[in-house]
């Protein structure tokens, strides 16, 4: 049996995972500076350990209304992606859950189009169901997301 560990988060009252093998750390964003001319799903940049990291706006990819109470509250997961460093702006951090990857499944027909465009897939969990991110396309400028 394979299993597959996934970092939870919530964004907008929906729950997602990201497979723990894509994920270097979780963090509260702080002093985020706006980046004028960038697209919406660019929340800023930030210093991270002496390190900038370009945060996406997790809500703007998806399509979603901004967080209520700006970026206060919102946490961040740390990736590194071809080189460069990111912090994808979540609503919360959940836990790590371990899944049978027998349970995975692909993405239901009826899934929003812009959140079907960056999901590998789905696991059904008790009366919830679980969106994988695929974080590459997450976080590509050039994904079907963000014409949507």
């Amino acid at each position: 049996m394979a299993e597959i560990e996934y970092v939870t988060v919530w964004i907008g009252g929906q729950l997602f995972g990201a497979p723990v093998s894509d994920v270097q750390d979780v963090f509260r964003p702080t002093g985020l500076t706006r980046v004028p001319g960038a697209p919406a799903e660019v929340g800023g940049l930030l210093n991270l350990r002496g390190r900038v990291v370009t945060a996406i706006d997790a809500r703007a990819r998806l399509g979603l209304a901004p967080h209520a109470q700006g970026t206060t509250g919102v946490m961040a997961v740390g990736i590194e992606k071809d080189g460069e460093a990111f912090g994808l702006l979540v609503d919360k951090v959940g836990e790590v859950l371990r899944l049978d990857e027998k349970t995975f499944e692909s993405n239901p027909v009826t899934l929003d189009p812009r959140w079907a465009a960056v999901s590998r897939g789905v696991h059904r969990l008790d009366g919830r169901l679980l969106v994988i991110m695929d974080i590459t396309r997450m976080l590509a400028f050039d994904a079907p997301a963000q014409a949507a």
